[in-house]
């Protein structure tokens, strides 16, 4: 069996394990490249944990990997500098890929599918400091409504929205991974921050789509900070 099955194998037995329900569920965002060789094996786990309702697996497709001769058909500068971002709030030096960033706090290199899922484990148990609710709208929008829990303030939170698709097969012409067909889950083709809100009471905000993809809504600390709520709207 490929490292990737395996990974992508134990995962699944993992995520079948007890004690997997979750009231809120747990975001992990994957920067990965088409043109990167160590990366199939970690899509194939994202792929596994997206399977499962109680985890936001998305795929953010970086493109410093394509000066290798592949240009990444999901590529998007707007990834690249989310990645770099996180590095900088927390002093690191340099970017890599695959990485795994858990619930905005918990930076995984590689394929560590044990250490994923201690940390995944490890969020469930986090308290949930917001309601957050979503409603698409008959007319392409979605309306997010946000509440602080027992009116406890959390300071100023970034409200983002990623819209993804939830499966993808690409065929890799050149560079490191020349010849592969890849399997890709959940590849966000848009990710914006659409709103500041201050967290110290309810607010109500309507966002336009751009088309009828499953989206996620991510409400995360300013400063790329721990994630206090997000949900899936499809």
């Amino acid at each position: 069996m490929r490292t990737g099955r395996k990974i992508a194998a134990l995962l699944a037995f993992l995520m079948a394990g007890p004690g997997v329900a979750a009231a809120a569920p747990v975001v992990v965002e994957l920067y990965t490249s088409q043109g990167c060789s160590s990366c199939p094996p970690a899509d194939e786990a994202l792929a596994a944990l997206a399977a499962h309702d109680d985890v936001i697996a998305l795929s953010l497709h970086v493109d410093y990997w394509d000066y290798m001769g592949w240009k990444d058909t999901f590529g998007d500068p707007v990834y690249s500098h989310r990645q770099k971002a996180y590095a900088r709030a927390r002093g690191h030096m340099s970017v890599y890929t695959p990485q795994f960033i858990i619930q905005g706090e918990d930076v995984i290199v590689g394929n560590r599918p044990i250490e994923i899922m201690d940390r995944i484990e490890a969020h469930r148990a986090d308290p949930e400091p917001v309601e957050l609710e979503l409603r698409r709208m008959s007319n392409g929008e979605v309306e997010i409504v946000l509440r602080p829990r027992d009116g406890f303030p959390l300071g100023a939170c970034d409200v983002q929205i990623a819209e993804f698709l939830p499966e993808a097969t690409v065929k890799v012409q050149r560079g490191e991974n020349a010849g592969r067909t890849i399997r890709y889950a959940n590849v966000v083709r848009r990710w914006e921050k659409v709103d500041t809100w201050p967290g110290t009471r309810e607010k109500r905000l309507r966002v336009k789509l751009s088309g009828d993809r499953p989206f996620a809504v991510i409400v995360q600390k300013e400063g790329y900070g721990p994630v206090v709520a997000a949900a899936v709207g499809r």
